[in-house]
């Protein structure tokens, strides 16, 4: 059980989502503080350009760390459970670690910046350079999230928006350092990144760390105890995610190839910018879903459908508004056909924006039954339909810029929903069976 059922009610669900979605948000102002760092350098293009492609990879390879998250929310109730998945965390990190010396310190660096990314050798050299720093985010980002787990189970979710404001307090305190030495190499942008990540970690690990030693030895509802049975859970999640992480390379490539490649891609990346912005603190449904679901399903109900729809509604009031005109010109500085194609992409995602709560939510329902291995199907299946409507609208509408992918990634997402919904039917229906042949004949026919 994640909650007790008397504490729970409609202000409790919004006093544990409401830090949550505080954290995400500020995720955002982390990247703003390295971006405007790097941007002050003598030669700003290549510094910035030899930070993003290191980050690009980065998304890949910090993925399995931030899975302990959820991993560690659904799973842990017992301090023997707690070893069972920090056991496997440790695993992961090791080898994340041993990944990073690979791309940092052999000719792995250059095969994929220079080959699979196709930099040119000075921003691959820079890239390069970055990872070496890089490669322990991933070790902190997965201790952070280890006990953020814990502490999302504990419901203690403040403490998520104080460790993300210690962190952001200290990386601005040290891009002011970097700006009066001098900003001289793109591995600043990751020392800012690492420290402020550090300081995190350490957050969660103090208030994790206490409250995992209040854990009951062993609790009667807790069946984890080896890291064999965290396996099972962990890993339908971390291949479903390898498979969904590979779509946006995918999508640009073939945006490279439309009538005005270079606009299409500008465009796509303004709008899923504004719309990354709004649905940043709308990324928690499933938390809701894990924590509560069993205990209160129609409490979770009636939550989603007071929020599902807000997101929508922001992104519908800029899509279709002169306001949303008024964002990208002044916010993101476009203008002209930029400026056009990017509202049109915006307005591509509306659907997306509209699915995403809903399919969150489901997904956590799914996590807290510990059934995962479903979710490897839907998002297979959000990444082939993604994949099938850009190649096929790219050949039939290539004017259409960004919004090509917006409407591929609202149609995968879409799949995605109403695929996991008919597994998760399928599934408890194929329970319902196994259950019924087990009873004696006489029961069956009753």
């Amino acid at each position: 059980m994640s909650a007790k059922p008397e504490y729970v009610t409609m202000k409790r669900l919004f006093l544990f989502f409401i830090p949550l979605g505080l954290s995400a948000l500020l995720i955002n102002l982390s990247h703003a503080i390295i971006n405007g760092t790097l941007a002050r350098a003598a030669n700003p293009e290549l510094i910035i350009a030899g930070y993003a492609t290191a980050m690009s990879l980065l998304t890949v390879t910090e993925r399995p760390a931030v899975l302990f998250r959820e991993t560690c929310s659904a799973l842990v109730r017992d301090r023997r459970s707690f070893a069972a998945v920090r056991q496997v965390a440790f695993i992961v990190f090791g080898a994340s670690l041993i990944f990073g010396a690979l791309v940092a310190y052999s000719p792995v660096g250059t095969w994929i910046f220079g080959g699979a990314y196709g930099a040119d050798p000075e921003t691959t050299e820079a890239s390069t350079d970055v990872y070496a720093v890089l490669m322990f985010l991933s070790v902190f980002s997965g201790i952070r999230c280890l006990y953020q787990g814990i502490i999302i189970y504990k419901m203690r979710t403040k403490w998520l928006t104080i460790g993300m404001l210690f962190r952001l307090g200290g990386m601005f305190a040290l891009s002011q350092y970097i700006l009066h030495v001098g900003v001289s190499h793109s591995r600043q942008g990751a020392i800012i990144f690492v420290f402020g990540m550090v300081i995190e970690a350490a957050v969660s690990w103090l208030e994790g760390r206490k409250l995992a030693k209040e854990l009951p030895d062993s609790a009667s509802d807790c069946e984890i105890r080896r890291p064999k049975q965290v396996l099972n859970f962990y890993s339908p999640l971390l291949f479903s995610s390898f498979i969904v992480v590979w779509v946006p390379p995918i999508l640009n490539a073939l945006l490279g190839h439309t009538d005005q490649g270079a606009l299409s891609i500008a465009s796509l990346s303004l709008a899923n910018s504004f719309m990354g912005l709004v649905l940043g603190f709308f990324t928690y449904f499933h938390q809701i879903s894990l924590q509560f679901h069993r205990t209160h399903p129609h409490l979770v109900k009636r939550f989603v459908l007071w929020m599902a729809f807000v997101p929508g509604v922001i992104v519908a009031s800029f899509a279709y508004t002169s306001a949303g005109e008024w964002v990208f010109a002044s916010v993101f500085g476009v203008k002209g056909a930029l400026l056009e194609s990017s509202v049109h992409a915006l307005r591509a995602f509306l659907p997306y924006v509209l699915v995403f709560p809903w399919l969150d939510s489901v997904n956590g329902i799914i996590l807290s039954r510990s059934q995962t291995k479903l979710m490897f199907g839907s998002q297979t299946a959000n990444a082939a339909v993604t994949v099938a409507l850009i190649v096929t609208l790219t050949l039939a509408l290539p004017q259409w810029a960004g919004a090509l992918a917006a409407l591929s990634q609202s149609g995968g997402i879409a799949a995605e929903l109403l695929v996991l919904l008919w597994l998760i039917r399928r599934y408890s229906r194929g329970e319902s069976n196994d259950k019924l042949s087990i009873l004696p004949s006489k029961e069956r026919q009753a």
